[in-house]
């Protein structure tokens, strides 16, 4: 049974929130990163999810690696845990559903790496994210591919090599996160933006998932995640109420 980590199913319908709760920073070694992936698992083999919220608290999201845990490693033990390590902070990345990252005071080393693999990122507009890993002479295991694909690979070199901090302004101008909101409004706009999927065409969102997922070689991806959709009940019935109806007048099934 996982000690910081819940899955609550219960604050909306179709909604799922992914909660760390290690306090008081919610630093993420190996044991809470396997267990972030353990939930995700669990989310995958849900149905009845359609979209999942990734929360912190009110306070802080997650300020970073365990540093403590990672100045015992030996070589060998890095050696060991290293692609369980990474595969744990893309997770999201791998679930079908649409996912959102609400977060609260820091986004830090391996808090950021997570959040990266989020479809979408919330920040209160007194929030400090970054990837500091240079500064104990390290590398993000997970986040520079996906921050080099979101904000570009010169910006992400500099976040990278630089370590620093980025504010919310600088976040957004860049594209590092979505959206910027009250601390106060941090949670309520991740659930706004996560309800809009509870009706939602949940196989096309998944295909269109794996397409991005699949980065350089996406486009041949989308011929065959475009083509497998036609073997579906929601495209069948999808296109045909589209073109009576028009867009936003069914309620998709998921078959």
């Amino acid at each position: 049974m996982a000690e910081f980590v819940t899955v609550d199913r219960g604050v909306a319908d179709g909604i799922a929130v992914l909660r760390i709760a290690r306090p008081p920073m919610n630093l993420i070694d190996l044991q809470v990163a396997l267990e972030v992936a353990a939930a995700a698992d669990e989310i995958a083999a849900d149905a009845s999810i359609a979209a999942v919220v990734v929360y912190g608290d009110e306070r802080v999201f997650c300020a970073g690696d365990e540093m403590a845990e990672l100045a015992r490693l030996t070589h060998a033990q890095a050696q060991a845990m290293v692609a369980d390590f990474q595969s744990a902070l893309s997770c999201l990345a791998r679930l079908s559903q649409p996912t959102v990252a609400a977060i609260s005071g820091y986004a830090l080393g391996a808090g950021l790496e997570l959040a990266l693999a989020a479809d979408r990122r919330i920040i209160g507009d007194n929030v400090k994210l970054g990837l500091p890993h240079i500064k104990a002479g390290l590398i993000p295991v997970a986040g520079i591919r996906r921050a080099s694909q979101l904000i570009g690979p010169s910006r992400a070199k500099d976040l990278v090599y630089s370590g620093r901090f980025v504010g919310p302004k600088e976040a957004a101008a860049i594209g590092l996160v979505d959206e910027v909101v009250a601390p106060d409004d941090v949670f309520a706009a991740a659930l706004r933006w996560a309800k809009q999927f509870t009706d939602g065409p949940g196989l096309a969102l998944a295909a269109a998932k794996r397409v991005f997922e699949a980065g350089a070689h996406g486009h041949d991806r989308a011929r065959r995640e475009w083509a497998e959709l036609f073997g579906t009940e929601d495209q069948q019935v999808g296109t045909r109420s589209y073109l009576v109806d028009g867009p936003d007048a069914i309620r998709f099934t998921g078959r």
